[in-house]
């Protein structure tokens, strides 16, 4: 149990190093299915199913908006499923996705593989650490969920290079194999010896309408809400799927462009830890109107400037603005709905997150297919982070006023 005490982030890992440790490892975990590793793969996984990339990108996005509905009703179930259960289950189903993809012969069942492993990757293993860290702390929930929101950028950072280590004298399959190896040992050691909470509720009885928790849906605030949690992944989708077309308009090099996205994985660790940290001492509610800021300026001067530097400039403003989007927004969650809930109302931000980052490419590829230059596009960007900024205020001052931390 947190104490009423106001930690640093040394004295935070020294007295809750196993929390801490199982949810940013949910997280790391979570890599396993997000785009940027199974994209490290796709030839290799074309090849095995013998589709073509085309077909590969048509699939991939069919278990993705998929994978988006079954997390709106696997998400919740953590608010009444015991921590150590639920994720002792996303992990074991997550097992069996990559043993599906990478053993079965036959490329129907390989792709039910694929899915399950962006259900439980992408989706339920980053929602677990995000929520369990989120809702067992209070005073120091900041710092918690910045620590634990680190374990996305650090599997882009340590996940590529290892692998194309790896490459050198390992098939893709015995690649898979040794990451989830480690993994699961890792996993063993936590599941085992650390000391894991409760559930902060029963299971409603369907009978009882007052037991059934909110219906985020239902409410406007939700509505004027997501849309600012969204705008981050929404626009950096864009630009990470057209990133020849951002290079080629802006007059810069793909090779800058190589460097400046480890940039901006690098950034998101400073953005993570600052954040946590204001979030404790200022409050998410004020770090929730000025965090969006280092990206909304990053557009307009990379639509000024253009060249080389733009690129620089957009991926570290994002990757400043990123590290701290993940613990405001779910701070803000917690509050407004309470931590007995965060599982319900977090699984639709999940929800949400993989829709709109599935609809942003097709979106943005009318716009380029239409004529239209990546300044613009930039600007349009800004302009719509603005308008969901705007929207915002009104909830952002409803947590403000709420006494519930």
């Amino acid at each position: 149990m947190e104490s009423n005490m106001r930690l640093g982030y040394t004295g935070l890992i020294r007295q809750h190093f196993g929390l801490l440790a199982a949810a940013y490892l949910a997280v790391f975990t979570g890599n396993l299915g997000q785009s940027f590793f199974i994209g490290l793969f796709q030839a290799d996984i074309s090849d095995y199913l013998n589709i073509s990339a085309g077909e590969f990108g048509s699939i991939y996005a069919a278990i993705t908006m998929l994978s988006g509905f079954l997390v709106m009703h696997f998400g919740p179930k953590i608010d009444w499923i015991s921590p150590r259960t639920y994720v002792f289950s996303v992990l074991s189903v997550l097992i069996l996705g990559v043993l599906m993809l990478t053993l079965s012969p036959w490329w129907g069942l390989a792709i039910v593989g694929l899915g399950l492993q962006r259900l439980c990757g992408q989706g339920l293993m980053t929602h677990f650490g995000s929520t369990m860290a989120g809702r067992e702390f209070t005073v120091n929930r900041g710092r918690a969920l910045g620590l634990v929101s680190l374990g996305m950028p650090s599997g882009e950072i340590i996940l590529p290079p290892t692998i194309a280590l790896l490459v050198t004298w390992l098939s893709w399959q015995q690649i898979w194999w040794s990451i989830l190896s480690v993994l699961i040992v890792l996993w063993i050691m936590l599941l085992l010896f650390i000391d894991w909470p409760e559930a902060p509720r029963k299971k409603h009885d369907k009978n009882d309408q007052q037991d059934k928790g909110p219906s985020p849906m239902r409410e406007l605030r939700f509505w004027m809400l997501i849309p600012m949690l969204m705008v981050l992944p929404i626009t950096l989708t864009g630009i990470f799927i057209y990133q020849a077309q951002l290079t080629q308009d802006l007059g810069a090099s793909a090779t800058t462009y190589a460097l400046a996205l480890t940039g901006l994985g690098l950034s998101r660790f400073p953005g993570a830890l600052l954040g946590g940290r204001w979030i404790d001492e200022f409050g998410a509610t004020t770090l929730a109107k000025l965090y969006l800021i280092p990206f909304a300026l990053a557009l307009l001067i990379a639509a000024i400037v253009g060249g080389n530097m733009a690129i620089w400039i957009l991926m570290l403003g994002a990757g400043m603005a990123l590290g701290m989007s993940s613990p405001i927004g779910d701070t803000l969650l917690v509050r407004l709905w309470g931590r007995e809930h965060l599982g319900q109302v977090r699984s639709l931000k999940s929800a949400f997150l993989v829709f709109s980052t599935g609809l942003a490419p097709a979106f943005l590829g009318f716009m380029i297919d239409a004529g239209i230059s990546f300044q613009a596009i930039l600007i349009g960007m800004l302009i719509f982070l603005v308008m969901t900024w705007l929207m915002a205020q009104a909830p952002i001052r409803e947590a403000h006023n709420s006494d519930q931390q």
